[in-house]
């Protein structure tokens, strides 16, 4: 059975990230070799605070965008509820090494890049009308 998560990533200087994944460590992975180009690089957004698990991804998605919707405090409330040290989480991830690697998996020889918007494979197809 699949699951998904939503989970809550912060920056030394407080900035926060809400995002949604099928495979949270390799996510956070990604996020801390900064693979993922935007938000999160630019800001250095790399410790994982907080993070809920889903079986439905129709239910990740709805919290997603519940969570996104909220106020910086009530982000706050919510983190501090289950994690009020702030600490990173992915420090508990078996074959982390100083919260540095996230990895249920032995150690790769290299960790997957995300995926760039901008790439063709992820545009959409031109629409064929006809004549």
């Amino acid at each position: 059975m699949a699951v998904y998560h939503v989970y809550i990533l912060a920056s030394a200087s407080g900035v926060l990230y809400t995002g949604i994944t099928n495979f949270l460590e390799r996510r956070v992975a990604q996020h801390k070799a900064r693979l993922c180009p935007g938000f999160t690089a630019a800001y250095d957004v790399t410790r994982l605070v907080y993070f809920e698990p889903f079986t439905d991804v129709r239910a990740a998605i709805s919290r997603e965008k519940q969570i996104k919707n909220w106020r910086r405090e009530k982000k706050l409330a919510l983190i501090r509820a289950l994690n009020p040290t702030f600490r990173d989480l992915s420090a508990n991830f078996p074959g982390a090494t100083n919260g540095k690697r996230a990895s249920t998996k032995p150690a790769p020889k290299e960790i997957t890049p995300c995926l760039d918007p901008s790439t063709p494979a992820r545009q959409k197809p031109p629409v064929l009308r006809s004549g």
